[in-house]
Parts: structure tokens; sequence; C-alpha cells
């Protein structure tokens, strides 16, 4: 989770920059998928936001502080389990007192326990991959609207998937949650663009990170693989991180409800 820190009201105007936050912006970023978080609370604190990372294991929260202190930035961490309900309160609360408010939320969280077809697959998973990738975004979102009110606006990214719009073999359920996000950002973009709240998603492909490893390592499935990406070749995370820093800036002040992807040219319409 990432958060920026913004001292006195916000004007959405100039939300983010000198190129993506305004002097001091509070950014929010929660999540699993580490490189991609970490591109992106690097991007964001390049381009002038503090940024407080969030994890539910201590040292990847940790790990991501001290790097992003090696390299001058402004970053603080809090350990929270974003599926707990207390934790995510907490997680916010904290973040609104040590930080002022929070003016970008980038929601990153995301699980896939199952490998298989989605007809085998339990209840109990079916729970977990939705409470993870689909209801806790949400949840987050309702507790920091009111801060972002206060401060006269702000700006959430949810990150999905390409699999919400082309489904992964054996990997139903998550495709399904990833799918579920992209009508989420709509309907939380409609509710929220009357108090100057944007609400946007970024829908990665196949980026080369340790949560792919599994598809590109195999060099007879990374060949597999690359024939399906117009481009023929893997997204980096500091491809992602670009276009959130886009979606949060104020380049971007007129564009909400809207997904990215970030895919090489790979299929993306439902």
């Amino acid at each position: 989770m990432l958060s920026y820190k913004c001292e006195g009201p916000l004007d959405v105007s100039k939300a983010v920059r000198p190129d993506i936050v305004a002097s001091a912006t509070s950014t929010l970023l929660t999540g699993k998928h580490i490189l991609i978080g970490f591109a992106i609370a690097e991007r964001l604190g390049r381009d002038g936001a503090h940024v407080i990372v969030s994890s539910r294991k201590k040292e990847n929260v940790e790990g991501a502080v001290d790097k992003l202190k090696a390299k001058k930035l402004s970053v603080s961490g809090i350990v929270c389990h974003v599926g707990n309900d207390a934790a995510r309160k907490n997680l916010v609360e904290q973040t609104v007192r040590e930080q002022g408010g929070v003016d970008i939320l980038v929601s990153n969280a995301g699980i896939n326990p199952v490998f298989g077809p989605i007809l085998e697959m339990s209840g109990e998973a079916w729970d977990k991959i939705l409470d993870i990738n689909v209801k806790v975004g949400c949840l987050l979102a309702k507790e920091v609207v009111p801060h972002m009110k206060v401060r006269g606006g702000g700006s959430i990214v949810f990150v999905s998937s390409i699999a919400g719009y082309t489904p992964l073999k054996f990997l139903g359920a998550y495709s399904v949650s990833k799918t579920a996000l992209l009508g989420l950002t709509k309907v939380l973009a409609e509710e929220c663009a009357p108090d100057a709240i944007r609400v946007n998603c970024l829908a990665p492909g196949i980026i080369k990170t340790g949560f792919s490893s599994a598809l590109w390592q195999n060099e007879d499935i990374h060949k597999q693989l690359i024939n399906t990406i117009p481009m023929k070749r893997l997204g980096d995370p500091e491809e992602c991180s670009g276009t959130v820093a886009f979606l949060v800036s104020d380049d971007a002040r007129c564009i909400t409800g809207e997904t990215i992807v970030v895919s090489g040219g790979m299929t993306s319409r439902l």
C-alpha cells in the first residue's frame, strides 16, 4: 500500500507533480506483487511523494523501506494484513495520523493459492481469492475516501491483470477476480467523481517478476508465451510504474473509471 503526504488541502489539479505529486503528497501502496509495487513506490517517490509501503510480512516492508531510503526517497512502512478488518483500519488511521492524510491509494494486493480447473476449486479457495483480490481493495477505498474528501480530492489505482480480459488457463478464479476489479473501478469512479476523487486501474500483462517466474524461467514455456505477445517480449515493472505515475498525475486529471493495459499488445477486450 502506498501513501502520500500533502501539507494542507490538496489541489487536485496539481495532485501529482513536480511530476506526480505536488510538493508533499501522501501515497499508500499495498500489495503482494513485490517488484511491481516496489517500482511504483520508487517512481512516485522520485516524483515527490512521501510513500508508505505496506505488506503483511515485516521483512518485505523493512526491505522495501531500506532500499528506497538508500535511494534518498521519502518513505515509511507499516506492516498490515489487508485481509484483516482491524489491521486495515489501523493502517489508514496510522497513515493519516503520521502523514496528515492520504492523497493517493495504490491497491496492489493479490493472491492465487490454487492452480487447476475452476470446477475443482473449493469454496474456501474462492472466498480467499475474492476477499483479497477484490473485496479488500474496495474496503481500503472505503477507509481512505473520507480522508481524501477532507483534502479536496485524490486518486485511487487498482492493480488488475491481463487475465481480467483474457482468462489464463488453470487460473480461473484469479482471472475472474481480476475481471471484477475492472467493474469495481467503474462503479467507484462514478460514485467518487463528485468529490474530485479519481479511480483508475492498471492491468499488467506478463511482467518479469517472481510472481510470473513459472512462465518465463522454463525455456519452452517462455517461447510459447512470447509468441502470444505482439511485441515479442515480457514487460518490466518500471513500465507499470510509469503508467501509475501518469494516472495519478495532473496529466490524467480528467481520466477516471479507465483501465490501462500494459501487455505488449496482448488481447485486452471483454
